[in-house]
């Protein structure tokens, strides 16, 4: 179950690199403001500087999540798993909140932000049970 732990995290830690990309590189394409994160060409200007930042964000998380499992396979077990057990609990949670943002209907339509939801939380949530588990 380690293995699958740390699969997951890695999984979790390549949708967050990839959420980086989109909000940080690129936001401005239709077929990414409107396409992904469903945002009209007229809120663009006004959203970027929150993409840009909260792209950062996902940067970070992954590289904490990527760390882990790296300081993990070097036999660094106690700090690696401590760091994955860690970033893994931030993403989980910071999945949840947009889940709840996107009950609320916040900025846009009621369920246009559950796969981006279920992106971010479910990965690092089966690495955590997986982790729990093993």
């Amino acid at each position: 179950m380690i293995l699958v732990g740390q699969i997951a995290t890695l999984v979790a830690a390549g949708v967050h690199l990839l959420a980086f990309v989109w909000e940080s590189f690129l936001f401005r394409r239709p077929s990414v403001h409107e396409g992904i994160f469903r945002i009209p060409d007229s809120d663009v200007h006004a959203a970027h500087l929150w993409a840009f930042n909260v792209g950062f964000y996902n940067f970070f998380l992954a590289a904490g999540a990527a760390a882990g499992v790296v300081l993990w396979w070097a036999g660094q077990d106690t700090p690696g798993r401590t760091l994955v057990i860690y970033v893994c609990t931030f993403m989980c949670l910071a999945g949840i909140a947009l889940a709840v943002s996107d009950r609320m209907a916040l900025s846009r339509r009621r369920g246009d932000g559950v796969v981006g939801a279920l992106a971010q939380s479910v990965p690092p949530l089966v690495a955590l049970i997986a982790l729990a588990i093993g």
